[in-house]
């Protein structure tokens, strides 16, 4: 993991840190940083996926939407608002995030952007609701993309690709990415549960390769709690 201090802001440097700390008891409780609303393909508002988090009692989260910022920038102003209204509540960290398609040896991947510029002119090609083509979908670029906006790129749910993970984690680590989301339920449980087989070796490369773990339940649905 490359990590250039002098890009990052201290909101980034927070959330380097709460990485180093990710294990399998993280989310969904304490920590969640995969989640969609209604301005990609998930069923939440913004605001009602906020009061969620705030009813659950969590310590961040970041809504990574696909290829927009729309879900993140309602829920930042609902929470700025809510935070007027309750003054002495605790309240959760909100971090930006973004859903990006990107290729990777040949194979679709998905790349989670954190706690970027969201003005940064890096970014613009990967927030306009769309897949890029060319080579902006290069994972390449869309990591140097997201680092030069200051943020932390992480490979999404990397078992659930054509290529094995085995493959992916190393080719993205050459890349510079920053971390890994090995926390992932895969099977979709209820109550939610990272997969312990595919947590593990996700775990073990991410050692190996000096990456960050990350967590998300990936929410579609109606609960924050739950992938569908």
């Amino acid at each position: 993991m490359v990590v250039n201090l002098a890009r990052t802001s201290a909101s980034t440097e927070i959330l380097q840190q709460v990485f180093q700390n990710i294990d399998a008891q993280s989310c969904p409780r304490l920590f969640n940083f995969h989640m969609h609303t209604v301005y990609s393909d998930g069923k939440l508002q913004p605001n009602i996926l906020m009061e969620q988090a705030i009813a659950i009692g969590l310590k961040g989260l970041a809504i990574t939407d696909h290829h927009t910022i729309g879900g993140y920038q309602a829920a930042k102003a609902w929470l700025e608002d809510w935070k007027w209204n309750h003054p002495h509540s605790s309240i959760p960290e909100l971090w930006s995030g973004v859903e990006i398609d990107a290729e990777l040896l040949d194979a679709k991947v998905h790349i989670l952007a954190y706690s970027f510029q969201i003005e940064h002119s890096s970014m613009k090609p990967y927030l306009q609701r769309r897949i890029t083509t060319g080579k902006e979908y290069q994972a390449n670029n869309v990591i140097d993309a997201i680092h030069e906006a200051g943020g932390l790129a992480v490979l999404a749910h990397p078992a659930r690709y054509k290529r094995s993970h085995f493959d992916l984690i190393p080719a993205a680590a050459a890349l510079e990415i920053d971390g890994v989301e090995s926390f992932y339920a895969y099977a979709n449980p209820n109550p939610w549960k990272p997969s312990d087989l595919e947590s593990e070796q996700a775990q073990q490369l991410a050692g190996v390769y000096g990456l960050f773990n990350t967590c998300g339940t990936d929410t579609h649905g109606l609960s924050i709690l739950q992938r569908l």
